[in-house]
């Protein structure tokens, strides 16, 4: 979802050059709201790997795989962009008839997904996914690359909230990520809600996966200031950030919708880089696990050996305090 969000300004790039532009999106089902918030896109097709790899059986005699690969291929268009350059992305940049451009062989996220593309450019791993893009459609597009501040270029009424409104100030939590060593420990939330509380802050919890909203109410029974919400779209959960006073973030999808909205926001930053894949925007600050002790840091692994201990939480991550994380977005929040 995160590399999905570091494409939105490269297109609102492409919109002041090139004012009468439009695009068309080709995104996984489960985040095609994010290609949707962007005024420039016009049609989104809807990719289902993640399912068709589980029932490819099923997904094929529906003819699922045909009418995606005709969707495709449906129209005839200027320039075809690979924006992910990965391995996934370059499978489906493989079923475009006509020549794609995506990054050389240096550059690209995984190998060999180079090979899909008959342009390819030239993009320094070492900067920022977002320069990265920017500078991938400018090279694609024939412009200069500009040196604007990033702009999402996120429709007005993108995150109108609609159902669930609070009328105490709050806090938005995302305590979730896609692997336990990016984590922030359970008993560490349970002290920052009980600092917040003392303040005059309620709590939200969002939960994605039935793991994580079970996760979401096991912490919010236990304060009255916390509430744990259903399962929204990631539109609604835009909402319900945007009216937020703050966020707690760890490294996960959720992080960067808080930078597009521009909510205040501190986000972890232990196993991964925030220098390569941080959040950006206005209010945004990271907390990055630092040497010493953490040399290791970071590792980019799923469980962690820090001393030679075999973990499934990181103690990087562990070393941040409530009381350091709740100073910082204090202060981003007054400024």
């Amino acid at each position: 979802m995160g590399d999905l969000m570091h494409a939105l300004p490269a297109l609102t790039d492409a919109c002041k050059i090139f004012p009468d532009i439009t695009f068309d999106w080709v995104v996984d089902e489960a985040f095609a709201e994010v290609p949707s918030w962007h005024p420039a896109v016009n049609t989104i097709y809807k990719s289902a790997h993640r399912r068709w790899r589980k029932n490819f059986t099923t997904s094929f005699s529906k003819g699922e795989f045909s009418g995606f690969y005709q969707q495709l291929n449906e129209k005839d268009y200027d320039i075809v962009i690979d924006a992910q350059n990965n391995v996934k992305s370059a499978f489906i940049s493989c079923l475009r008839k006509g020549p794609i451009h995506g990054m050389d062989k240096q550059s690209v996220a995984e190998q060999p997904a180079f090979l899909a593309y008959k342009y390819r450019h030239k993009i320094a791993k070492e900067q920022h996914a977002i320069p990265r893009q920017r500078q991938l459609f400018a090279e694609a597009l024939g412009y200069a690359v500009p040196d604007s501040p990033v702009d999402y270029g996120i429709r007005e009424n993108a995150f109108d909230l609609k159902g669930l409104q609070i009328k105490e100030p709050y806090l938005f939590l995302v305590h979730n990520a896609s692997w336990t060593t990016k984590l922030w420990p359970e008993e560490q939330w349970h002290t920052l809600i009980r600092l917040v509380d003392s303040e005059g802050y309620k709590v939200v919890l969002p939960g994605g996966s039935n793991t994580e909203l079970e996760r979401a109410k096991k912490v919010a029974q236990v304060h009255e200031n916390a509430i744990a919400l259903p399962r929204m779209t990631l539109s609604e959960l835009g909402g319900i950030i945007k009216q937020a006073s703050g966020a707690l973030c760890c490294d996960t999808g959720l992080a960067h919708l808080t930078a597009i909205i521009g909510t205040p926001a501190i986000t972890l930053y232990g196993p991964t880089s925030s220098t390569l894949v941080g959040t950006t925007g206005r209010n945004q600050e990271q907390l990055v696990a630092s040497a010493p002790p953490f040399t290791c840091a970071p590792c980019y692994k799923r469980r962690c050996n820090f001393n030679s201990k075999a973990a499934a939480m990181s103690a990087c991550m562990d070393s941040f305090s409530p009381e350091q994380a709740w100073a910082q977005l204090k202060k981003i929040m007054l400024d």
